[in-house]
């Protein structure tokens, strides 16, 4: 039985389709019966130019799993980008520090 239950995130950035690049607001997040992936039920990701349109939109289904380690996997890439791009600046005299990112 398909749920249909999704969250929505909205979203800033890019994603690339059949048509090239195309800005993105929103992703649809749910857990369901997949179209495409051989699996029983994926987590479904539809990361999308405009919500009321069906046009530009990039489409993923992975299993639990996967997500699971993918989540994972976003939280380190953020964490250690985030840290090797701050740069510290010295604001004035010794211990006040500036972290600018």
């Amino acid at each position: 039985m398909c749920t249909w239950i999704i969250e929505k995130a909205e979203m800033y950035g890019s994603g690339k389709g059949a048509d090239g690049w195309f800005r993105m607001t929103q992703a649809n997040v749910y857990y369901d019966h997949p179209y495409d992936a051989p699996l029983d039920h994926a987590l479904i990701i539809d990361f999308v130019a405009d919500p009321e349109k069906p046009g530009n939109r990039v489409a993923v289904e992975i299993s639990a799993e996967s997500a699971r380690r993918l989540m994972k996997s976003i939280e380190v890439a953020l964490e250690s980008g985030e840290e090797s791009h701050a740069v510290d600046l010295t604001a004035g005299g010794p211990g006040e520090t500036v972290v600018v990112r």
